[in-house]
């Protein structure tokens, strides 16, 4: 008998990272992935606005790189992204609890090529038609100029739809079987990417000819997508994964996920029409505008990221699995325990983020930003409501209904145009009358799907949760007070500080604004705070180690 070749250490390692996860390991490892994917997207922006947004002659050009990626990721959004995961992930789960690989291998086979082929499609489209759609779309208020770089930079990033499309089905198997390392790497790899073309493909490179400049940053934004794909490649290894460079037309769960895909890539379409309104509109009120609103934005995705998507991705597929077993007491027990711990952690960052807006932007634009750290204290209203409404949203996904959420969408983003334009033009707010446009569109859209999820799942919102949310206000309250103190007594001027002098003086107000938070919640005998005090007493007075003699 022939015997095995040994593993090579590579192949060893692969295979540990690729070992299913509990809940509590995807998420933390999600979150932790999410936050140093944020730590070099902050990195990354701060290369970009030290290169573009600091220098007046620069703003047309941060601007035009910005505007160019609103319809690739449009179309990314409205095709793939979310609609995807959650409408993939149940049908996939149901395949393979039922036995049956074969047909989630066909189901698996079938998205990718399916997909690949139609946002290989839009990219075609989007690489013809790229001048008209800066120039009536998204980008009609920038200059002639800005409008022909923003049109070359838009066809170079065409083609990020086709890759994200093939990598978030491949991401979509690996959450399906409890996989998440490799898909957690992927967003850090991407960023990378960007952070290579900002630091070396805008310099001149005189063996090739290249002449750098910003379609350098351009270029790097597909060198991550590529590598991306590759990263996360490596978590198919080791699960049986038969690929087909084939579409089973009639494989039933293929059928099911087209069914259910229109009404989440329609919602998931609708969220992003707010943002290509808000571009069309922000192009029209001045240079570099565009890319400060975008920023405030980015900074409020942040924690929205690395508390409600890395937690509701994580405890989905348990979610689904739940109501596949027929358990729906357990469904909303787990729905209700993870909500609590969202509000938990989303409600005290939404307020430190905002008391310390100054020191944040400081940290990606050298000297600060009064119109980005403005703008970003609007948004911090957006971080507690939008982080509970990913777990929300996917509280209906699991039950395989993608219409009521679209349809909660639909209403609440024609709200939220309306009054993006009214105070704009009408009140003359400028950009924030687009960020207190995003606050109303938020606060619509939670208080919807909570309306309907009070009524679908009896006693999800019941006195005890009510109270228990009203104890986390008032905690947050305290450590508002203890943040706003905090930043009066350290008190610096951001104009020319050093990154290195502005970040021990955040983590200053940080750890005592959090210290303050977890014991206010531990006086109020919130249990989400019991874990943190107990993890920090291990870390402070570690139990001796028993010894036998």
């Amino acid at each position: 008998m022939e015997s095995q070749r040994p593993r090579s250490r590579v192949q060893r390692v692969i295979e540990r990272a690729n070992n299913r996860l509990s809940v509590k390991w995807a998420a933390g490892i999600l979150a932790a992935s999410t936050l140093l994917s944020a730590i070099l997207g902050l990195y990354r922006d701060r290369l970009l606005n030290g290169m573009y947004l600091n220098d007046i002659g620069g703003k047309p050009y941060i601007d035009a790189y910005t505007v160019a990626f609103t319809i690739p990721d449009f179309m990314f959004f409205i095709l793939v992204s979310g609609a995807l995961s959650v409408s993939f992930i149940p049908v996939f789960n149901a395949r393979m609890a039922a036995g049956n690989k074969e047909s989630a291998w066909r189901l698996s086979s079938s998205m990718i090529n399916f997909l690949a082929l139609i946002t290989l499609a839009a990219s075609i489209l989007i690489m013809i038609f790229a001048p008209l759609l800066v120039q009536y779309v998204v980008g009609p208020g920038l200059n002639e100029q800005s409008q022909v770089l923003a049109t070359s930079m838009m066809r170079v990033i065409a083609i990020n739809p086709f890759l994200f499309a093939i990598t978030t089905v491949i991401a979509s198997i690996q959450q399906a079987v409890g996989r998440f390392v490799f898909f957690a790497l992927s967003p850090m790899i991407y960023n990378l990417g960007i952070i290579f073309g900002a630091t070396v493909l805008t310099n001149e490179i005189p063996l090739f000819g290249w002449e750098g400049g910003v379609m350098g940053v351009a270029l790097g934004v597909v060198i991550g997508a590529v590598l991306q794909l590759i990263v996360s490649s490596l978590g198919l290894i080791g699960i049986g994964f038969d690929y087909q460079f084939k579409i089973f037309k009639k494989n039933l769960a293929f059928k099911k996920v087209l069914r259910l895909l229109p009404a989440r890539s329609t919602d998931q379409g609708l969220d992003y029409v707010s943002s290509i309104v808000d571009t069309n509109i922000a192009s029209r009120l001045g240079e570099g505008v565009v890319r400060s609103y975008q920023q405030a934005t980015t900074l409020s995705q942040m924690p929205i990221n690395l508390i409600g998507v890395a937690i509701s991705t994580a405890a989905f597929p348990q979610m689904t699995e739940r109501l596949g077993q027929g358990r729906p007491d357990l469904f909303r027990k787990e729905l209700r325990a993870i909500l609590r711990v969202i509000i938990w952690l989303a409600m005290p960052i939404a307020a430190m983020m905002f008391f310390t807006r100054g020191y944040i932007v400081s940290i990606i634009k050298v000297g600060g930003d009064n119109l980005i750290a403005n703008l970003f204290g609007v948004f911090a209203l957006v971080i507690l409501l939008r982080s509970v409404f990913h777990i929300a949203s996917r509280s209906f996904y699991a039950q395989q209904d993608t219409k009521t959420p679209m349809i909660i969408s639909l209403g609440s983003i024609i709200v939220a145009v309306a009054c993006a334009i009214w105070f704009v033009f009408g009140l003359n707010l400028g950009a924030f009358g687009l960020a207190w446009a995003q606050v109303i569109w938020a606060a619509l859209e939670i208080a919807a799907l909570f309306i309907v999820m009070a009524r679908r799942i009896p006693k999800l919102f019941d006195r005890e949760f009510g109270l228990v949310v009203l104890k986390m206000l008032l905690a947050t309250a305290v450590t508002s007070i203890v943040t706003w103190l905090m930043v009066q007594l350290v008190g610096i001027r951001f104009d020319d500080q050093n990154i290195l002098m502005v970040l021990p003086q955040l983590l200053a107000i940080g750890i005592v604004s959090v210290v303050a938070y977890v014991v206010m919640s531990q006086i109020l005998s919130l249990s989400e705070a019991t874990p943190v005090i107990d993890r920090v007493k291990r870390i402070i007075f570690p139990k001796p180690k028993v010894t036998r003699d």
